[in-house]
C-alpha cells in the first residue's frame, strides 16, 4: 500500500466493518435433522449373469477354434523331409543356392573395385606446378660462385612457355 493511501484511510472517519463469523464443523450450526435428505433406492433390475454371457461370445469361440486348427495343422502337416507338391512348386520358381553364392561373390568384388576407384578419385591431387615469371633465368645461372657440390645439371630442364 502506498503511503498516500494509508494516510487517507487513517484520516477518513471510521465505518463499521462486517466481519464474517467462522463456524467449525463440530459446532451447532446445523442442528435440525430432517428426513427429506434421504434418496430413494435404485430399483433397476439387472439380468443375472450367466456362463454364456461371459464365455459364449464370439471372441472365446474364435480362440477355441483357432486352437483346434493349430493342433490339427501340427498333427497332420507333412514333415520337413517329405517331398510335397507345394515344396516342388516353390523349388521350381526359386534359384538354386549356388547361383546366389556366385552372384553375391560377384557383387562383393564389384563393390571392392568401385570403392578402390572412388578412393583413387577422392585422393587425387593436381601435380605441383612452379610457374616462373622469367623462365629464361634458368639458363642464365652463373657457373661461378657456387659452393662445392651445389652444381646441378640443368641440361634436361625445359621450361614450359605456353599456357
Amino acid at each position: 500500500m502506498s503511503l498516500a493511501r494509508r494516510a487517507f484511510l487513517a484520516t477518513s472517519p471510521s465505518r463499521p466493518l462486517f466481519v464474517a463469523q467462522r463456524r467449525a464443523a463440530s459446532s451447532s450450526s446445523h442442528d435440525h435433522h430432517d428426513d427429506h435428505h434421504h434418496h430413494a433406492e435404485d430399483s433397476t433390475v439387472y439380468p443375472p449373469e450367466s456362463t454364456n454371457a461371459a464365455f459364449g461370445n464370439s471372441f472365446w469361440r474364435n480362440v477355441v477354434l483357432a486352437s483346434i486348427a493349430t493342433v490339427a495343422v501340427f498333427k497332420y502337416a507333412p514333415s520337413a523331409g517329405d517331398d510335397v507338391y507345394l515344396s516342388q512348386w516353390i523349388a521350381l520358381y526359386t534359384a538354386p543356392r549356388d547361383y546366389w553364392l556366385t552372384l553375391n561373390a560377384k557383387h562383393s568384388a564389384q563393390s571392392a573395385e568401385l570403392a578402390a576407384d572412388t578412393r583413387l578419385v577422392n585422393d587425387a591431387t593436381r601435380p605441383i606446378i612452379h610457374r616462373y615469371v622469367n623462365p629464361q633465368s634458368l639458363s642464365q645461372a652463373s657457373p661461378f660462385l657456387n659452393g662445392v657440390g651445389r652444381t646441378v645439371d640443368m641440361s634436361g630442364v625445359v621450361p614450359k612457355t605456353t599456357v
